[in-house]
């Protein structure tokens, strides 16, 4: 079985630059749950790593958090997909922790859960942190354009990424790639 690792915010639903705080803020990006459910039928194993600092800004808290991922869940399992696993950092961007991107310490902690290495298991994100993280634990980063992707991309990015217009082209040239 294969593993994907995909970030939350801008890549599977819809980003705000004032947070997601509700469940009735979640909304998914069109495309991005049936995406993962692809996934899951190829029998990748998919886990969300990211980063919430909303709960340290006091905006939410752990209980919403889990209220929104539970609504994420339910709208999935209403296409046929799951997600195995939610890593999230709870931190500000000043905590110095090493659990927020671009920081590893959350892939660090995937790879000791599950045993595996990452090297090479693909990392959506939208932001250059999340390429980050991915590079420094060995996966391979691909940029989506939804979220903060068109900003991240006008900032410049490392070279040899691959970029894709959402989660739902990531998964096709994933699961399909031309010869």
């Amino acid at each position: 079985m294969s593993l994907i690792i995909l970030d939350r915010d801008g890549v599977i639903n819809h980003d705000s630059d004032d947070f997601i705080k509700s469940p009735t803020e979640w909304e998914p990006i069109d495309g991005s749950l049936e995406a993962i459910a692809r996934l899951n039928y190829a029998g990748y194993r998919v886990v969300v790593i990211t980063n919430q600092s909303g709960i340290a800004r006091g905006l939410f808290d752990v209980e919403t958090l889990n209220r929104i991922h539970s609504k994420m869940r339910r709208m999935l399992s209403q296409v046929g997909g799951k997600i195995e696993a939610i890593l999230f950092c709870p931190h500000g961007p000043d905590d110095d922790c090493q659990c927020r991107k671009p920081q590893d310490g959350s892939f660090a902690e995937l790879s000791h859960r599950l045993r595996i290495n990452l090297d090479g298991v693909p990392a959506v994100g939208d932001s250059l942190r999340d390429l980050q993280a991915a590079q420094s634990a060995g996966a391979t980063p691909i940029l989506v354009r939804t979220g903060k992707g068109e900003r991240t991309l006008e900032q410049g990015i490392p070279e040899g990424i691959a970029v894709y217009d959402d989660l739902a082209a990531a998964v096709t040239a994933l699961l399909e790639p031309t010869p």
